[in-house]
């Protein structure tokens, strides 16, 4: 068996060069081991769990759909809200919530406090995402592109 503590998992922090993104990420799967690049489901693991925290008055990204990947949050702490096809929903520590392919989604903090949530996600191979405010989209087929007509960067039409 393979045990960490997420204590001793270093945060990745990333914000947008604008800071209307940010997010900070403590990535359980990989700490016990999984090799996300691999095309070996024994090493790549069958899911991906992390704690993501968004920082106060900020969203974790920009407002997107995948393809193919199935994601569960739970709320660990803080409050904030969820934008998806039928507008904002408000959630706060305790809230669990879940989202297909197809259903586009976002998460806000609150600007009172950080956001911090567990998120647990299906990560399948070749998996697209769309970002309807921008009318981009996400290649992940071999390398991560986004495209319109032409390869773009990831906040383009964003921030």
């Amino acid at each position: 068996m393979k045990k960490v503590n997420t204590a001793d998992i270093p945060e990745e922090t990333w914000s947008s060069p604008k800071g209307r993104f940010a997010m900070g990420d403590r990535n359980l799967s990989i700490a016990l081991g999984r090799e996300p690049e691999s095309t070996d489901l024994l090493r790549r693991h069958p899911f991906d769990v992390e704690i993501m925290r968004v920082p106060a008055g900020k969203a974790a990204c920009p407002l997107h759909s995948h393809g193919a990947m199935w994601e569960f949050y739970h709320v660990i702490s803080g409050s904030g809200t969820v934008r998806d096809k039928d507008g904002l929903t408000p959630i706060s520590a305790g809230d669990a919530f879940i989202f297909a392919p197809g259903q586009e989604h976002q998460l806000m903090s609150d600007a009172a406090g950080d956001l911090v949530l567990y998120l647990v996600a299906d990560n399948p191979l070749g998996d697209t995402c769309h970002y309807p405010d921008s009318g981009k989209w996400l290649v992940r087929s071999p390398a991560r592109a986004l495209i319109r007509s032409e390869p773009l960067d990831y906040l383009d039409g964003e921030e």
